[in-house]
């Protein structure tokens, strides 16, 4: 007898970030597949996500770099409807050569992929732990909280630091019932990556050093994510968990 209900999302409710297009899409999507209500959060447009999950999917606009109405925007919509898991994956990057890095994009990378992750983790988590109940946070970090990279200080810096604040929280977080996982994306087909692929000497180096031959999907990342909200992977706690193609083993 097959039984894959540890698997299955059906009956929560997930948060996305920047769930418009790329990585935040491909969450969105696979989360609803497994059988989830998807909340998406962001600026920016997110009416071709809408299309593609249909009723599923309840997108809402928010600045999530104005705190204050990020976390008055989580807890309205805790208080009308309980969250099981918040995906942190808003995430912005600016790439210049280290001696021409500007203090406004080191600060601009900063505060969208560190400062607005951790206080709405922190938001979250006071949430779930008033209220009793159990809930998941996966945080989108990368292969650069593992490597350097190049020409992007800034986000390596933002993508080390969402590695650590994951085992951070898990420490504390683990025992009360909130799993604190993150996943580390490869190179993936998005937004973030179209001036890698456009650069035919970068995208052909990049792809020969990828076991798998290939750029990522965003649904790779979001099978992934769905697997770090449902209850299969409820004995993990502050895992990075790569999902590139074998970049890291090469």
């Amino acid at each position: 007898m097959t039984d894959l209900s540890a698997f299955s999302l059906e009956g929560r409710t997930i948060m996305v970030t920047g769930a418009n297009t790329g990585i935040g899409q491909g969450i969105a999507l696979a989360c609803a597949r497994a059988g989830a209500s998807v909340i998406g959060v962001g600026r920016s447009d997110m009416s071709e996500t809408a299309s593609l999950v249909g009723d599923a999917f309840t997108p809402i606009d928010c600045d999530l770099a104005d705190l204050d109405g990020a976390r008055d925007m989580l807890s309205d919509r805790y208080a009308a409807q309980a969250i099981d898991g918040l995906v942190n994956n808003a995430g912005i990057i600016r790439r210049a050569d280290a001696t021409d890095v500007t203090e406004d994009d080191w600060d601009a990378v900063m505060a969208v992929n560190l400062r607005t992750l951790f206080f709405l983790s922190q938001a979250y988590g006071k949430l779930v732990l008033s209220a009793g109940r159990r809930g998941r946070i996966v945080n989108i970090a990368s292969l650069l909280s593992f490597q350097g990279g190049i020409r992007v200080p800034a986000y390596t810096a933002s993508k080390h630091a969402v590695a650590g604040v994951t085992q951070a929280l898990s420490n504390e977080w683990a025992a009360r019932g909130i799993n604190v996982n993150a996943i580390a994306p490869g190179y993936i087909e998005s937004n973030n990556t179209t001036a890698l692929r456009a650069d035919p000497d970068r995208s052909a180096a990049i792809l020969a050093r990828i076991p798998a031959g290939r750029w990522g999907q965003p649904s790779d990342i979001g099978d992934a994510a769905v697997f770090l909200l449902s209850r299969a992977s409820d004995y993990m706690h502050g895992a990075v968990v790569p999902v590139d193609g074998g970049w890291l083993a090469r």
